[in-house]
């Protein structure tokens, strides 16, 4: 989930597509910009980092900073996974049932934070959970992903996007997942996402638990 987007969905099936010049050093500014930020994150807070800061760190102009990122809280929220994951889902075999094909997509979300990435997702579902201005922006960025999962959800099922029962699914899984994303920053990170994001799904498929059980 994120508050903004570099790259359109695709299947894959289509194989890499070996970037340009311009856009590998787009990639290389974007890339700096947001290791700036992280950087003065950590070694001084969120609050008090500026965007003035950022971009003299990563060595780029405001205006070129502003050009990538429209707000501060952009930089922590924009990752590339929300266009892949709908590709995942519309790739899915359109004999598969929906809780397969959705526990498929989550289970590439989490590896998408896995890796060299995962110090950045813990950072950035604390600053979710601690920081009011990163989650605002996160609630205006979710329409945004879900209109894209909703698009996937629509070719799959052969419902139009605008339906309310399509709306209603691709609104409530990434609703789940900004809840587990806080849920797994509130309890400092001692649970295992995956775990998290299956039992998020579990609730999404049957419902909550009955009182007294596990």
């Amino acid at each position: 989930m994120t508050a903004a987007r570099s790259r359109s969905p695709r299947s894959p099936a289509d194989g890499p597509r070996s970037p340009g010049l311009r856009e590998r050093k787009k990639a290389r500014t974007r890339e700096a910009i947001r290791a700036a930020a992280y950087a003065l994150i950590r070694e001084q807070g969120y609050d008090a980092t500026t965007t003035e800061q950022i971009a003299d760190r990563a060595e780029v102009s405001p205006s070129t900073l502003f050009r990538y990122f429209p707000a501060k809280e952009d930089i922590v929220l924009t990752d590339e996974y929300d266009p892949v994951l709908a590709a995942e889902l519309a790739a899915r075999p359109a004999d598969e049932p929906w809780p397969a094909s959705l526990r498929h997509v989550m289970r590439k979300a989490v590896e998408g934070g896995a890796g060299e990435e995962a110090e950045l997702t813990r950072l950035r579902a604390r600053l979710l959970a601690e920081v009011p201005a990163v989650r605002s922006r996160m609630l205006e960025s979710m329409s945004v992903t879900g209109r894209l999962l909703g698009r996937a959800i629509a070719d799959r099922t052969g419902l139009a996007p605008e339906d309310l029962e399509v709306r209603v699914l691709s609104m409530s899984l990434v609703g789940g997942l900004l809840e587990v994303s806080r849920y797994w920053a509130e309890h400092d990170h001692e649970e295992n996402l995956a775990d998290l994001v299956e039992r998020a799904l579990d609730v999404l498929e049957h419902g909550l638990p009955a009182p007294g059980k596990d």
